[in-house]
């Protein structure tokens, strides 16, 4: 049983089982759901508490949607504040893993600092985000690349155009994901703000094409990715690109992934987001 136990934890840790699935086959092997509710927070701490707002938090709208991608319809987790009012939209990238609960988390924090925020599945055109990770990793490089940033600036434009939005967009994505709303920056005309999470930088002679204001954000551990930083940041200057890089020393890649406590660098991910929502809120809603 404690092999079986473990297993359980790491799925959960890797965020490939929710919390409601993740209690279900727990409670299946202790014996009770009362047991293993009392157990999650020993069993698995960082995850109990990654999920800062609950998938049916009463304050929130959320589900699915389907809009049209130059693959075809795409699947995207969509949450935003009860009532009518118009918000500025935000589309959530996510790691190269796939659409997974942590990311559907921060689209719902994202929604309730008062955005429509809206995390397409890169992996529809390929059936969609499998339960496991590593074998979404696979189907992440499978992936059409134009086609899939074509599903990405679909989506901005998706957001410009809902009935509830403002018209205003941007865009905050994470590791491969971050990469992406860097290429978003260069080739959406729909964006107007995009905070890549230590993603890979644009292509120097791409940079003059960014109108959108940026907010960048590496791990000072994080050497692979922050090695592209000086021409990057050349070339911004160099094109009068509006943009801020911030430098959270001592934090890995990946260090916003709270569902990875190999990675995940609290104190870090805590400033950059309080830095990612004041920016969000300066540059699409006045």
């Amino acid at each position: 049983m404690e092999k079986e136990i473990k297993k359980l934890c790491d799925e959960y840790e890797g965020g490939t089982l929710d919390r409601r699935n993740f209690l279900k086959k727990l409670a299946v092997l202790i014996g009770s759901t009362a047991a293993a509710n009392a157990l999650l927070p020993l069993l698995a701490p960082s995850r109990a508490r990654a999920g800062l707002v609950p998938a049916d938090d009463p304050r929130l709208v959320t589900g699915h949607v389907n809009y049209p991608g130059e693959t075809g319809n795409v699947r995207a987790y969509i949450a935003r504040p009860q009532g009518e009012d118009k918000l500025p939209g935000v589309v959530i990238i996510h790691e190269n893993k796939g659409l997974r609960p942590h990311i559907e988390d921060f689209t719902r924090r994202v929604a309730m600092a008062g955005f429509l925020a809206m995390a397409p599945d890169a992996l529809t055109p390929l059936g969609g985000t499998p339960d496991d990770a590593k074998k979404a990793t696979e189907l992440i490089r499978k992936l059409d690349m134009k086609a899939t940033l074509g599903n990405y600036n679909a989506a901005a434009k998706f957001l410009k155009t809902h009935s509830i939005s403002t018209g205003k967009v941007g865009v905050v994505g994470f590791c491969w994901g971050g990469q992406m709303a860097n290429q978003m920056a260069v080739h959406s005309p729909d964006l107007t703000a995009a905070v890549p999470y230590y993603g890979r930088q644009p292509a120097a002679k791409d940079v003059p094409k960014i109108k959108a204001s940026l907010l960048l954000h590496y791990g000072g551990l994080d050497k692979r990715i922050n090695k592209g930083i000086p021409a990057f940041e050349a070339a911004l200057k160099k094109a009068s690109v509006d943009y801020r890089i911030y430098m959270y020393e001592g934090a890995k890649h990946a260090f916003n992934n709270d569902a990875r406590p190999d990675r995940y660098h609290r104190e870090a991910a805590q400033l950059a987001w309080k830095r990612t929502i004041s920016f969000l809120v300066k540059k699409l809603k006045t």
